[in-house]
């Protein structure tokens, strides 16, 4: 009994050393891609027009474009693995994806936890509306109305901005405020660049462009810890894809706009 006992014992602790360190399997993730050739890459589908499923249940959207031209690249296949904003980090901390290119933005709190590669994109919160409106700075705000979604972090970042004498017009979702501006009435808009490629899908004429910039949050590609060979061989394929514009072709085709200068003259904080 006491023989089976200890080979339980030893066995459990086994077990429980696997779960718990579960890289100890993985140690070399770059090493694993070039022998598989296959990268695993996490995106979350429920993302658009960063990552979606189209009509015919292809995955599209620019984080889409980088993660392939990154396999492309590389000369390995792309296995995109369908995520949620939630499971990101622990599908790298388990095992299940190799890399993250999911609208993750680089911040202290991540870095506790994951390694990121360099900047390759970015978010941001602009106000957007018509080219010829000529708005240019919070001032030329002054008297109009600013159309934003209710309680979101766009709407943090307008309402702590403002100028007074701005009209802050809050609506319930975004398709409610796209069809403010649309119906004129807003004259602006506070979002993401990439939802003004939905105003302007639906009237071209109105010519919407992000005017001014409130606050820019740069993503990175996330790695497990200690993969450092993956995350230096990341930093070398943002760099040349920066220097070479075709990392920002693929922000530009998305967004119509160029990478910012957060992205593209990045000096890690």
């Amino acid at each position: 009994m006491t023989t089976i006992f200890k080979r339980r014992t030893l066995l459990s602790l086994a077990l429980a050393a696997t779960v718990l360190t579960p890289g100890i399997a993985h140690a070399d993730a770059l090493s694993d891609i070039e022998t598989s050739g296959k990268i695993r890459i996490s995106i979350d589908p429920a993302a658009p027009p960063y990552s979606s499923l189209d009509a015919s249940g292809q995955y599209v959207g620019s984080e889409v474009d980088f993660a392939e031209k990154l396999a492309a690249d590389w000369g390995v296949e792309a296995e995109l693995v369908p995520t949620s904003a939630a499971n990101r980090i622990p599908y790298l901390q388990t095992n299940r994806t190799d890399v993250v290119i999911s609208t993750l933005s680089i911040t202290e709190e991540r870095r506790q936890v994951i390694d990121f590669s360099r900047p390759y994109s970015a978010i941001q919160i602009v106000v957007g509306g018509p080219a010829d409106s000529g708005a240019e700075s919070l001032q030329d705000l002054v008297g109009k109305r600013v159309a934003v979604v209710r309680g979101s972090t766009n709407d943090s970042q307008i309402t702590a901005d403002a100028l007074d004498g701005t009209d802050i017009v809050r609506f319930e979702d975004d398709s409610t405020a796209i069809t403010a501006l649309l119906s004129g009435q807003a004259d602006f808009y506070v979002t993401a660049p990439a939802l003004l490629t939905t105003v302007n899908a639906q009237n071209p004429r109105l010519d919407v462009r992000p005017l001014i910039v409130l606050e820019t949050n740069v993503t990175g590609i996330g790695v497990a810890k200690g993969q450092d060979a993956l995350r230096d061989k990341l930093d070398a394929w943002v760099a040349d894809g920066i220097a070479d514009g075709s990392l920002n072709e693929i922000y530009r085709d998305a967004f119509g706009i160029d990478l910012p200068p957060e992205v593209t003259a990045w000096v890690d904080q």
